[in-house]
C-alpha cells in the first residue's frame, strides 16, 4: 500500500523517504556492526583468510553488476535535479554513494556469515535480528529492514513507470499520462514483483543471485553503449529535446547503437555461466563468468569505431553542402 502511495505521488515524497530511510539504516548498521564486534574479536575474523579465483571473479562479477543495475535508479532518482547542480558533484556522489553504500553492506555480510558459522544462510533476517537481545531494539530492526525493502519496492515502481512513460512519449511526444494511468501503472508493477517475489522466497539469494547475474547480459552492452557515446562521441553535449522528437537529429533509431547492443548480447553468450545458461568457454573455465567484461569492452570498442566513423561522414557530408 505504501510502495503504490509513494511512487504514485512521485518524485519529491521518494526522495523525502529516501531521506528518512538513510537516517534509519544508518543507525541499524551501527547497532547490528557493534554487536558484531561485541561477539566476536574483529581481527580474528579479518585473519581468516581464503581466496580461489572461481569465489574471487564471482564476487567481483556480483560487485561489477550491483553498480551497474543502479544506473537505472540513478536516471530516475536524479531527474529532476536544479539545471545549476554542478555534474562533477553528481558523479562523486552517485559513484561514492553507490560505491561506499555497497562495501560496506557487503564486508557487513561477510563478518555476519563469519560469526553465524554457517547458521546466517537460509535464516538472514531472524539471524541478524536476533543478535541482539534487547526486544525495542529488535523492533526497530525489523522495522528498519521493512522499511528499507519499502523504500527500495518503491523506486522500482516509480522506475518501472518512468520507463514505460519515456517509451510512450517517444512515440507520442505531446501525450499526457493521466493520474489514473500511472495508478494503473504502478499498481502492476507492485503485484508482478509481489508475485514473483512469493513465489521464489525458499530459493530467494540463490535466484537473485542467478537473476543478477544473468541481467548484466543485458546491462552491460546498453551502459557501455551510454558510457562511449556520452564522453567519447557526443563529448559531453546532449540535446535531450531532440531525444523525445522522433524527426530529430537523432531519429527514430540509433541503427548502430542497437545493432552494437546486439553483437555485445552474442559476444558474452559463451562466456556466461548461470542456472538460466552456461556457456561453452566459462565451463572449461571451471565456472568462472567472465561474459560482463568480454560484454563491457567488445561492445565498447566495436561502437566507437562504427560511431566515429559515422560521425565523420556526417561531418564531411555537411562540409559539402556548405560548399554548395
Amino acid at each position: 500500500c505504501f510502495i503504490i502511495i509513494f511512487a504514485t505521488i512521485g518524485y519529491r515524497l521518494i526522495h523525502w523517504v529516501g531521506k528518512v530511510a538513510s537516517v534509519i539504516g544508518l543507525i541499524a548498521f551501527v547497532i547490528i556492526l557493534t554487536q558484531i564486534l561485541a561477539l566476536s574479536n574483529i581481527s580474528e575474523l579479518l585473519a581468516v583468510r581464503h581466496f580461489s579465483w572461481s569465489s574471487f571473479l564471482l564476487a567481483v562479477s556480483l560487485s561489477a553488476s550491483w553498480q551497474i543495475s543502479f544506473g537505472p535508479y540513478v536516471a530516475d532518482y536524479s531527474r529532476y535535479l536544479p539545471t545549476k547542480t554542478s555534474s562533477t558533484r553528481v558523479f562523486w556522489a552517485v559513484g561514492l554513494g553507490s560505491l561506499i553504500g555497497s562495501q560496506i553492506s557487503m564486508m557487513l555480510g561477510v563478518f555476519i556469515a563469519q560469526v553465524s558459522n554457517g547458521g546466517f544462510v537460509g535464516n538472514e533476517v531472524q539471524y541478524v535480528v536476533g543478535m541482539n537481545p534487547i526486544a525495542l531494539v529488535i523492533t526497530f530492526l525489523y522495522f528498519s529492514i521493512a522499511f528499507g525493502k519499502v523504500t527500495l519496492s518503491t523506486l522500482n515502481a516509480y522506475g518501472s513507470f518512468m520507463c514505460i512513460a519515456t517509451i510512450w512519449n517517444s512515440f507520442k511526444p505531446s501525450a499526457q499520462i493521466s493520474k489514473l494511468t500511472r495508478l494503473t501503472i504502478v499498481l502492476a508493477m507492485v503485484i508482478i514483483s509481489t508475485f514473483i517475489a512469493v513465489v521464489g522466497e525458499h530459493t530467494f539469494l540463490s535466484a537473485f543471485k542467478s537473476f543478477i547475474l544473468f541481467l548484466l547480459t543485458f546491462f552491460i552492452p546498453w551502459s557501455a553503449i551510454n558510457l562511449v557515446d556520452y564522453y567519447f562521441i557526443s563529448k559531453e553535449e546532449c540535446d535531450v529535446n531532440a531525444l523525445y522528437d522522433p524527426n530529430g537529429k537523432y531519429g527514430r533509431w540509433n541503427t548502430i547503437g542497437i545493432a552494437c547492443y546486439c553483437i555485445g548480447i552474442l559476444l558474452q553468450l559463451p562466456f556466461i555461466d548461470s542456472k538460466f545458461y552456461k556457456g561453452q568457454i566459462a565451463e572449461m573455465l571451471g565456472g568462472v563468468d567472465l561474459s560482463w567484461l568480454v560484454g563491457l569492452l567488445s561492445t565498447a570498442v566495436l561502437y566507437y569505431v562504427l560511431a566515429k566513423r559515422a560521425q565523420i561522414k556526417i561531418s564531411k557530408a555537411l562540409q559539402l553542402e556548405r560548399v554548395k
